[in-house]
């Protein structure tokens, strides 16, 4: 229960930057090209989630992906136009709470070398189910970073490009 209400307050700070900080806010210096595009939540029941992102927050359903079942894999909601929820039922070898947090890059091969060549371990590279290329690596608290980049077929690159 301790880390429901820690995910709780976690998603609530998330959803609360998102938007009340305005990105014209401060000058903005060009970055390491990686910003915080999404995070995954394992949860226990799929349609009441779904209810309380969609009806409840007013999040919009940018794609969902099942599988050969028809049952739910994955379900990304957007919060805004560069900002998503992703959703995944909870099972066995996915308990309930905080899957991973999204780190989008401008360029992902070059981001991975860069980060390889500081010692992080991770993989190559590979396109995932939404068409983007993607890798983890876990930081030094256990969370697993998905690193992606968004190419234009990838579902996210459409879904922020039909932002309106």
């Amino acid at each position: 229960m301790r880390k429901l209400s820690g995910l709780a307050f976690f998603i609530a700070g998330i959803v609360l930057g998102v938007f009340t900080t305005q990105p014209s806010a401060a000058p903005q210096e060009k970055g390491s090209g990686l910003n915080l595009n999404h995070f995954g939540i394992y949860v226990k029941d799929f349609d009441e989630s779904m209810n309380f992102y969609t009806k409840t927050m007013g999040f919009r359903v940018a794609f969902s992906l099942k599988d050969k079942d028809g049952k739910p894999t994955i379900a990304y909601l957007q919060i805004n136009r560069d900002t998503f929820l992703e959703l995944a039922p909870a099972t066995a070898d996915r308990p309930v709470g905080l899957s991973h947090i999204g780190i989008w890059a401008d360029d992902l091969n070059a981001t991975v070398t860069q980060l390889r060549q500081r010692g992080v371990k991770m993989d190559d590279p590979r396109v995932g189910s939404t068409k983007a290329p993607l890798t983890n690596m876990i930081e030094p608290n256990g969370v697993r970073l998905e690193l992606l980049e968004y190419p234009a077929e990838s579902l996210q690159r459409k879904a922020m490009d039909g932002w309106k």
